[in-house]
């Protein structure tokens, strides 16, 4: 089944927003010690990294637009796959480092492309 490009990329952005908002006020030791939060976060790094496979495979070339996504599907698959060897630590790296600039750069290409 081939999936909307334009709304899976959305569906990656609200995941992005929601990440952030559930992490709001929180510092890596509170992540740690909250299970409800870090849960929720997981699953939105889930949903951020299907969404992002949907768009790859509807059209691949939206990795030269981000060139990350790769790694992006990859700790997708590492969370559904391999859970229990995903460190709190990778997870809040990915949430203080990476998701900003990935939720802009997904909300600057649906400003372009919506």
């Amino acid at each position: 089944m081939q999936h909307d490009v334009k709304q899976s990329v959305w569906d990656a952005a609200d995941a992005c927003r929601m990440i952030q908002a559930f992490a709001e006020g929180y510092t890596l030791e509170t992540y740690q010690i909250d299970w409800r939060t870090r849960s929720a976060i997981e699953r939105q790094f889930i949903t951020l990294g299907e969404a992002l496979n949907r768009v790859d495979d509807a059209d691949s070339s939206f990795r030269d637009y981000l060139p990350e996504m790769g790694d992006v599907i990859g700790m997708r698959n590492r969370l559904t796959h391999g859970y229990d060897r995903v460190s709190n630590e990778t997870i809040w790296t990915a949430v203080e480092k990476h998701v900003p600039e990935l939720q802009s750069k997904l909300t600057a290409w649906l400003e372009k492309n919506g």
